[in-house]
């Protein structure tokens, strides 16, 4: 794409204040980079998958009002993460992330582990203990 054709079609980029750098050709036909505050193709592609993450979220949120699943899910969900990542983030292994997702198992879980949870999604203790879903 030629740097004068880059688009510069107004996206979330803007209005976070960034900007994308992009490879473009300059009028010699060298590559160089440029800044683009986005292009509608992008912006559409992008703002469906922000609705399928708010939509996931939500999903886990009434989960856990529902007590189908433990705060965990939530907080995975929330901070855009997958079981692997979770686990990785507290240093245990992927099943017993999995296992302690649980609300019945989520409830015996001690200090020290809550601790962990907590730190990877950047809350309290106690807003992890005591988030209901609601």
């Amino acid at each position: 794409m030629k740097k004068q054709d880059l688009p510069q079609d107004e996206s979330n980029l803007k209005s976070a204040n960034m900007t994308e750098v992009l490879y473009v050709t300059d009028e010699n036909d060298n590559y160089t980079t440029a800044n683009s505050i986005g292009w509608e193709a992008k912006k559409a592609a992008l703002e469906e998958s922000m609705e399928l993450i708010h939509e996931r979220i939500e999903e886990a949120r009434q989960n856990v009002a529902n007590n189908i699943v433990s705060p965990i899910i939530y907080f995975m969900e929330l901070n855009k993460m997958d079981l692997g990542v979770l686990s990785s983030y507290v240093g245990m292994w992927q099943w017993r992330v999995k296992r302690h997702a649980k609300p019945k198992v989520f409830k015996t879980l001690n200090e020290s582990l809550l601790k962990k949870y907590a730190d990877a999604f950047g809350i309290s203790v106690d807003e992890l203990r005591n988030f209901d879903g609601k």
